[in-house]
């Protein structure tokens, strides 16, 4: 099951509530405790790229309708949106805060994830997906966003960042293109440590954009 938020559309002028996201699973790959034997070495090829822009897609078709969760169970670190990270709006120069100035902007609507715990280490399979709408001041084209995905620890500090751009093309006749991004992600873990104590998280990052 994945996370969805389903705002209502304007493409005279781009209007966007934000919500609150979480991650959820598509599988779950976990083993036991840390220190445990593994159940599996290898991640299913279930979340894929295709299918976190098919889930965006239907996603935007839809009308209004309720986020959903599903829990991946007590140890497969969360994937979650960071707070407030969710949108990113790119005004046109000198005119940000101004709703007839937006050019465009982007929404990340999907999570998903999926994990094997092994002794030691922790291996992570994400996905995100989203969509960018075109606004009054926006003109047809590729669209590229910047995207980071972060680990936490226990004590929320940050101990992995990856950089995931994500792409889409915008055109008169589709005002709103779809965007998507798998990756798999490592890392190691203290003995005593909890997998479930880590977080993954997703996030716009604040500053220019193509």
């Amino acid at each position: 099951m994945l996370v969805t938020v389903r705002p209502r559309l304007g493409l005279a002028m781009v209007v966007l509530a934000a919500a609150g996201l979480s991650g959820c699973g598509m599988g779950s790959l976990s083993s036991g405790w840390f220190g445990a034997k593994a159940e599996t070495d290898t991640l299913s090829p279930g979340l894929s790229s295709d299918a976190m822009l098919t889930a965006a897609k239907l996603d935007g078709e839809s009308g209004d309708g309720a986020s959903a969760t599903a829990s991946l169970g007590t140890q497969c670190p969360q994937f979650v949106v960071w707070p407030n990270d969710q949108l990113l709006t790119v005004y046109a120069d000198g005119r940000d805060g101004d709703g007839l100035a937006v050019v465009h902007r982007g929404e990340i609507t999907q999570t998903a994830r999926e994990c094997s715990v092994q002794p030691g280490l922790v291996t992570v399979k994400f996905g995100f997906s989203g969509r960018v709408l075109l606004g009054p001041k926006g003109a047809p084209g590729p669209v590229t966003l910047p995207v980071s995905v972060f680990v936490t620890d226990a004590n929320r500090e940050k101990i992995q960042t990856e950089p995931v751009p994500v792409q889409t093309e915008i055109t008169t006749e589709k005002p709103i293109g779809y965007f998507s991004a798998v990756r798999t992600v490592s890392f190691p873990i203290p003995e005593g440590a909890r997998p479930a104590d880590y977080k993954l998280y997703v996030a716009f990052d604040k500053g220019p954009a193509a």
